[in-house]
């Protein structure tokens, strides 16, 4: 099985909900070479149920009229897949190459799976065959430092860790430095997700930031602000406020296996205009995957 066909797989697992609760019913319509007036209404209000978003929507609804006067024979399925992956190739990811010790920072509220994420993360680039060095800055949750703990033992990789209470600047300090001494290539940062004001989070993230930059000045050199998909649009508000004060480079797109509304990538990216590196698909260690656009829209329509 070649590597799309396996994030094929993984993306069809992952939008089965989507799937099944939203997007089963309009497979006959996506089959059918002219629409009346009312299939069409029919398919705009299913889209818009899976959080495709209304400018999505809107836009292939346009062009689906368009079509449909010029030629008068069209082709549904076509013409979604190319105006979805017309959007989502709008803001590439980058794919994380190894090289000199660099330092990602993880960012986001509580509750969206932002430890376990990390988690999954430092043993993604474990098993490629790379040094990992994982620090647990979420100091804020005694529970957080417990489970990131479990995680690095559970994928073989050193956890930078102090007590409850301790200053995250400081750990992020000892950690980034740590890695750099041994020539370890990747440091993966865990933050705090509940501060009190957007103040109070942006004069903690930029300590953090200082501290690092003090080690290694190019720090942090990817910052992944991780997203529950499961929460659909309602989240992007909360992410817009992180993107503010985080600096977010890339987005990370958590529990979309349990969202009847996986469609939710794609207004994410178009508000946020930022690129979605990872997807989470399930529970499993191997369940982060990094995000392919034609992969997704395939899972997606069940192609």
């Amino acid at each position: 099985m070649g590597l799309l066909d396996g994030l094929l797989d993984k993306f069809k697992q992952g939008l089965r909900r989507t799937q099944e609760l939203v997007l089963s019913p309009i497979q006959g319509l996506l089959g059918l070479r002219r629409l009346d007036e009312d299939q069409l209404q029919e398919l705009e209000d299913l889209l818009l149920q899976a959080d495709l978003g209304v400018h999505a929507v809107d836009r292939l609804m346009a062009r689906l009229r368009f079509e449909m006067k010029r030629s008068g024979d069209i082709d549904p399925r076509a013409a979604l897949k190319d105006e979805l992956l017309k959007i989502l190739h709008l803001h590439p990811s980058r794919p994380l190459t190894a090289g000199e010790t660099q330092v990602l920072l993880l960012v986001g509220v509580n509750g969206v799976g932002k430890t376990t994420t990390l988690g999954k993360l430092a043993a993604h680039l474990k098993a490629r065959g790379e040094g990992v060095m994982v620090v647990a800055g979420d100091t804020f949750r005694a529970a957080a430092i417990d489970q990131l703990e479990a995680w690095g033992v559970r994928a073989g990789v050193p956890v930078v860790r102090n007590q409850m209470g301790g200053d995250p600047a400081a750990i992020a300090y000892d950690g980034a430095a740590s890695a750099l001494a041994k020539s370890i290539p990747w440091v993966l940062i865990d933050t705090a997700g509940r501060l009190h004001t957007k103040d109070h989070l942006m004069k903690e993230l930029d300590k953090i930031r200082r501290s690092l930059q003090k080690v290694i000045p190019s720090a942090p050199h990817r910052v992944f602000m991780v997203l529950d998909a499961t929460t659909g649009q309602n989240g992007i508000t909360q992410a817009e406020a992180f993107k503010q004060v985080a600096g977010v480079t890339d987005l990370i797109l958590t529990k979309l296996d349990g969202s009847a509304k996986g469609g939710v990538v794609v207004p994410i990216l178009e508000r946020l205009k930022l690129p979605i590196a990872y997807v989470g698909v399930g529970e499993g260690v191997d369940d982060l995957i990094p995000f392919d656009p034609e992969a997704f829209v395939d899972g997606l329509l069940g192609a």
